[in-house]
């Protein structure tokens, strides 16, 4: 019995780990539509400070810094789903490519991602002596993510609430037809809980913004 207890445990250990993988395509686009849910909650609370920034200037800074792990995660999660397509998955090229508009502005959604939260953590990390050269990119930068990403949006906003209720609805349960549930939960936790952890972290880069911004 003590034998196999001892064979059995690495197999156990394999099944968990693959059950954590598994999903295949449905699995990527769940996993994508639900990071996708959570970052739209976060950019509405970005908007706000955004329209409040003269008391509302710290949130702005934490939250962006909490945004880091689902932005990571999202762009981890179809970055995947283009390795996998184009580098010959039978899975992933049996499903299609994106739409050809979602092909065509991708590459701009990722690049101005990119710089907006590069130059928003350099900004933080420099200091207000960085407003003049630092600010008018991360401005601008916003400006071109938000217009393409508000397009990005709403062509993917139809297939949200499905995508949810398969996972995050009632009827869900661990384990269901297409596998990989926990993973798929777990990995967006993790992401938000990244993202926590680093905005607790940076909170002591904040003094220096509010006490400029306050006497500004």
């Amino acid at each position: 019995m003590a034998v196999n207890r001892q064979t059995s445990a690495p197999f156990s250990a394999w099944l968990r780990a693959r059950h954590l993988g598994a999903g295949g395509t449905t699995g990527n686009e769940r996993l994508t539509a639900a990071t996708g849910a959570a970052l739209i909650a976060l950019f509405v609370v970005i908007g706000v400070t955004i329209l409040r920034r003269e008391s509302l200037l710290s949130v702005h800074l934490f939250v962006g810094m909490l945004l880091i792990g689902p932005v990571t995660l999202k762009l981890g999660s179809t970055g995947y789903r283009f390795v996998r397509y184009y580098t010959g998955n039978d899975t992933y090229r049996c499903k299609g490519a994106p739409p050809p508009l979602l092909r065509l502005i991708a590459p701009v959604v990722v690049l101005s991602t990119v710089v907006v939260f590069a130059s928003g953590v350099a900004l933080l990390f420099v200091g207000p002596q960085s407003r003049g050269t630092l600010l008018p990119v991360h401005k601008v930068s916003f400006i071109i993510w938000l217009a393409f990403t508000a397009l990005h949006v709403l062509v993917h906003l139809p297939m949200l609430p499905g995508a949810l209720r398969a996972d995050y609805g009632r009827s869900a349960r661990w384990g269901d037809d297409i596998g990989g549930r926990d993973g798929r939960v777990l990995s967006l936790a993790g992401a938000l809980t990244a993202g926590a952890v680093l905005a607790i972290l940076t909170i002591p880069q904040f003094a220096p913004w509010l006490h400029a911004h306050f006497h500004h």
